[in-house]
């Protein structure tokens, strides 16, 4: 397991404040049985920051007519809707929800040329809520595929993740379960679909990035 380069900024500044707290809480409190349980808290604290920004090897089996999960999670959302930041039209949306256990990597759903990418300022509504699809903080990313087939992930900042990263830009060219972007500590990841793609997964099923067959194209 290796640590994602956005863990690499963010834990030894975590590790250094617990270490911190945890020398005022010896010195302070180190006669009282609350001592021991504060000192508990920090190492499960520590241990869930590392966990958080693992990265797992996965092998990507790739193929054109498959669309991938974009993030680990659940399925929290199957629903055809009215897209009207890019597509304005119906699209088919299937939203992952990813909580602080998850592994927060955004992968590339296909393969194809990146032709639109937006970043909105927003609000911090819980990410497994409807609302948070157009209220949030996000960042829409439209990769268009050699067949001219496009599909949009949008990547949704929650109540604690109010970090959204994208490392492949407009004019990029992204391969099919590569990384393009990684959002911090818990949040949700949107996909529009072309209205007649088959969904291959149902409703609180989990996702694996990169692995899980979300939809296949017709």
């Amino acid at each position: 397991m290796q640590i994602h380069k956005e863990g690499k900024k963010i834990i030894p500044v975590a590790f250094f404040v617990l270490a911190l707290l945890d020398v005022i809480i010896y010195f302070l409190l180190r006669d009282y049985l609350i001592f021991y349980v504060l000192m508990a808290v920090s190492l499960f604290l520590a241990t869930l920051i590392v966990f958080f920004f693992r990265v797992p090897k996965r092998d990507i089996e790739k193929n054109n007519q498959h669309i991938l999960a974009p993030a680990d999670g659940k399925i929290v959302e199957i629903i055809k809707v009215y897209e009207k930041e890019y597509f304005k039209d119906e699209r088919l949306q299937v939203s992952i929800f990813m909580s602080v256990f998850n592994v927060h990597q955004n992968r590339s759903p296909v393969s194809g040329e990146i032709i639109y990418q937006n970043h909105i300022r927003g609000a911090y509504y819980p990410a497994f809520v409807k609302k948070s699809s157009e209220l949030n903080e996000r960042c829409s990313t439209v990769f268009k595929m050699k067949d001219g087939t496009e599909i949009l992930s949008r990547q949704i900042a929650g109540t604690v993740a109010q970090r959204i990263v994208t490392y492949k830009k407009s004019g990029h060219k992204a391969e099919q379960g590569e990384e393009y972007g990684f959002i911090r500590f818990g949040s949700r990841v949107d996909l529009f679909l072309p209205a007649n793609a088959e969904v291959q997964v149902q409703l609180h099923h989990k996702s694996v990035g990169g692995k899980t067959v979300i939809a296949t194209l017709k």
